[in-house]
């Protein structure tokens, strides 16, 4: 008897063999996966030409998921490995899809120095507000009031705002959206995939295993009924305006967008000042052949 597999539009930009993932049921995950491979089939870039880079947690896992060039490097160390890749072969299109607790807690200072450097590359920080993997301690995006495991009591410190904190330090290109926003967040990778430049995007996410048991939050399903209700879209403001409180309001939006020289283009044109005529900028690798 032949029997029909069934298959999904999205299996040739997915590692099927690593099927099925280790996520939580109802976690925000496999939406923002899905919305970065569509934003990938849709943006026209040649899949030869895309790297994914991720580092330590839930989120990191995304990296062995997907059917394309990938790296899953040590905690809080994607953004220095994808730097290197991008120097090494400035041709590339460097995505790092990472979580809250490696971008912005143990690679907080790499965070900071590639968003200032301007470097020409993509950041998808799924922020579920708590280290979920290693059993729910609290984090620098840890609202205030929120319970974890080493919080029991409610975190007390002020969390950072991401988008803010990025645009302060230089990034080009800055948005927020919840894994409600399927539409907009799709749209926004496409338009960061294209940016010249550091370009940041922020995706708030569920995490019902661990934030919201401890909270009492409910379901997944219930903690984005809460992203439905309480989201307010509110493109191009300040981003010291988009500061997130414990089940307040969530400022998303497309933040930031801006040119400005990134990286390469700054260190080549010091150098051709300073070199002369003669300076010839690197290209990346050879193609066979040449």
């Amino acid at each position: 008897m032949i029997t029909e597999q069934e298959t999904h539009p999205l299996d040739d930009l997915l590692r099927v063999d690593r099927i099925p993932h280790i996520w939580c049921p109802t976690c925000g995950l496999g939406i923002v996966l899905n919305s970065f491979l569509t934003a990938v089939r849709e943006s026209g870039i040649p899949r030869e030409d895309i790297v994914v880079v991720s580092g330590i947690g839930c989120t990191g896992r995304a990296a062995g998921y997907v059917n394309l060039d990938s790296f899953h490097t040590t905690h809080g160390r994607a953004l220095p490995f994808a730097t290197g890749l991008k120097l090494g072969n400035p041709r590339l299109k460097v995505v790092v899809i990472s979580g809250d607790g490696d971008l912005v807690a143990i690679g907080g200072n790499h965070l900071i120095h590639t968003a200032r450097r301007n470097m020409d590359m993509t950041v998808v920080c799924v922020n579920n507000f708590n280290y979920a993997m290693t059993g729910g301690q609290f984090g620098p995006t840890t609202p205030k009031g929120a319970r974890l495991t080493t919080a029991p009591y409610g975190s007390y410190e002020h969390p950072f705002n991401i988008p803010f904190l990025v645009d302060s330090c230089g990034a080009t290109y800055v948005a927020r959206w919840t894994v409600l926003h399927i539409r907009q967040l799709t749209e926004s990778i496409k338009e960061a995939l294209v940016h010249p430049g550091f370009s940041f995007i922020e995706v708030i996410s569920p995490c019902p295993t661990v934030y919201g048991r401890r909270n009492q939050l409910g379901s997944g399903l219930d903690i984005v009924k809460y992203y439905r209700d309480n989201s307010i879209v509110r493109n191009d403001i300040d981003t010291r305006e988009c500061e997130i409180e414990y089940q307040g309001k969530i400022i998303v939006g497309r933040f930031v967008q801006k040119r400005k020289p990134t990286y390469l283009e700054t260190m080549n044109e010091y150098l051709r000042q300073s070199v002369g005529e003669g300076f010839v900028p690197y290209q990346g690798p050879m193609d066979d052949g040449d």
